[in-house]
């Protein structure tokens, strides 16, 4: 069985981790110079700390200004005297929309516009396809394939709450030919689609491309949006002209 986090370290303990080192570093840096400060100012010191720590530990390069701002941030909101309930409701609303990037270190990405033109013309055009898009957000990627190349059945596996339920309520009607799926995609079998798509982190895709070699059939497409998977050479490369400058790269097994 397939799961991708127990082949990795959790970024969240590491996260914790960094987090008590920086605030044992700061505690001791302050004993040694002998300088009092103010709770803004240790706040400040403990977020430098943090972040020199995560760059040393090599954590990806999003975890450095978390790092730095995460205590900061909670200073000065404890300073403003904010009711308990906002900071319940502000990660509620984070859980929902982002579920547990912290553990699967694979954020939410939209795919654009461009995205589905390109993906027109790769996929076929005269015969009965499945196409499944792991990790599919709002669904829109589907939604738009589906009404421009009706040859295809397409699925999507999404786990973050919110998205999945935005993009359930949109494969709602009569002729659509979304299926949408909750859950973990490391744990579905990829033999019975003709392509698969992703636009996930570079962590993973080494692991994808393992998974993608035992369980896809012969022939089929593995598509991968702006992250690579490292010492594998794809068949095709198209760069886009999007707002996040995306390039698709395109695997035949």
């Amino acid at each position: 069985m397939w799961s991708f986090t127990s082949q990795t370290r959790s970024p969240s303990l590491l996260a914790l981790f960094t987090q008590i080192l920086a605030l044992l570093s700061s505690c001791t840096l302050v004993i040694i110079i002998a300088v009092p400060l103010t709770l803004i100012e240790w706040a400040i010191l403990q977020g430098v700390m943090a972040g020199f720590i995560g760059y040393q530990l090599k954590m990806p390069i999003w975890w450095l200004p978390i790092h730095l701002l995460f205590i900061p941030a909670v200073t000065a909101m404890l300073t403003l005297g904010l009711s308990p309930i906002w900071f319940c409701a502000a990660f509620i609303l984070l859980l929902l929309i982002y579920g547990k990037t912290y553990q699967t270190q694979v954020p939410l990405y939209l795919s654009s516009k461009d995205v589905t033109h390109a993906m027109t013309s790769l996929l076929p055009t005269q015969r009965a396809f499945s196409f499944i898009d792991l990790g599919s957000g709002c669904g829109g990627l589907l939604n738009d394939l589906s009404k421009t190349q009706p040859h295809g059945t397409y699925y999507g596996v999404e786990a973050a709450p919110l998205p999945f339920l935005i993009s359930k309520l949109r494969s709602f009607s009569l002729f659509s030919k979304c299926r949408i799926k909750w859950g973990d995609f490391w744990q579905y079998d990829l033999s019975q689609y003709d392509v698969v798509y992703a636009y996930l982190s570079p962590v993973p895709m080494e692991s994808l491309w393992q998974k993608a070699c035992q369980e896809m059939n012969p022939g089929s497409i593995l598509i991968s949006n702006t992250f690579k998977i490292p010492g594998v050479e794809p068949e095709k490369i198209i760069p886009l002209n999007d707002f996040s400058g995306s390039t698709l790269y395109l695997w035949r097994i």
